[in-house]
């Protein structure tokens, strides 16, 4: 006597079985390890043991992707930014996790400077102005600060993350950093006084800490419109 196991067939089970957040999971690993231009549904579609068709069925092309995969690492931030006493931390939080999220996934920056009109861009700058509000800025000067505050994320992380690219698999980053240091101190005195004065600071500065200070003046600024 045969004993039926499951009349499903295994393609229409696997199907069932992928959801948009496993594409999406699956998509931002592909992301992180070989960029953008290896995210191919191919490619996708080999990580997720399924066939391309399935994949469309929940995600209509790449940038759709792209997008969702961008919001999915945005909405971590703002979870974390919930939890915070205040407005003023709240503003830091924000800007930390933006700059941390663009450091471990380079390509969100690239994703959000690309399409400033999608969901995670929309998000980060509303929520930059309501704190903004919270903190008693007038209405009129909201805009300009809270464009400020996003400029200013979203260049030093950029950034940051250019530099990763550029040294992460050097592993003598401090070494670089002392290199820098060196030759900023040989410069002509006179030429780069500013320069000059402050080159034994590169040598063992944090990224993290400076872009964080630099947060802190332009909060600093914006209360005083209050």
């Amino acid at each position: 006597m045969r004993v039926m196991t499951n009349s499903i067939p295994q393609t229409e089970r696997r199907r069932d079985a992928l959801s948009k957040e496993r594409i999406v999971e699956a998509a931002i690993e592909i992301l992180d390890s070989s960029g953008e231009s290896g995210l191919t549904f191919r490619a996708l579609a080999a990580r997720l043991a399924t066939g391309s068709g399935a994949i469309y069925w929940h995600v209509a092309n790449k940038d759709e992707l792209l997008a969702a995969a961008t919001d999915h690492i945005v909405a971590r931030v703002m979870a974390e930014m919930a939890k915070s006493p205040g407005p003023r931390e709240a503003v830091r939080t924000i800007a930390l996790g933006v700059f941390d999220a663009i450091d471990v996934h380079p390509w969100v920056g690239a994703q959000m400077q690309r399409a400033p009109w999608h969901t995670s861009m929309l998000q980060i700058f509303d929520s930059l102005g309501r704190q903004l509000e919270a903190l008693g800025v007038p209405q009129a000067a909201q805009f300009d600060a809270a464009t400020a505050l996003l400029s200013y994320i979203l260049g030093v992380a950029g950034q940051n993350a250019s530099n990763a690219r550029m040294h992460g698999q050097d592993p003598d980053r401090a070494g670089v950093l002392a290199k820098t240091a060196a030759h900023w101190a040989q410069l002509d005195a006179e030429e780069y006084p500013f320069v000059t004065k402050v080159a034994h600071q590169m040598n063992d500065h944090d990224d993290t800490a400076q872009f964080l200070a630099g947060i802190d003046l332009i909060l600093a600024g914006i209360e005083a419109l209050r």
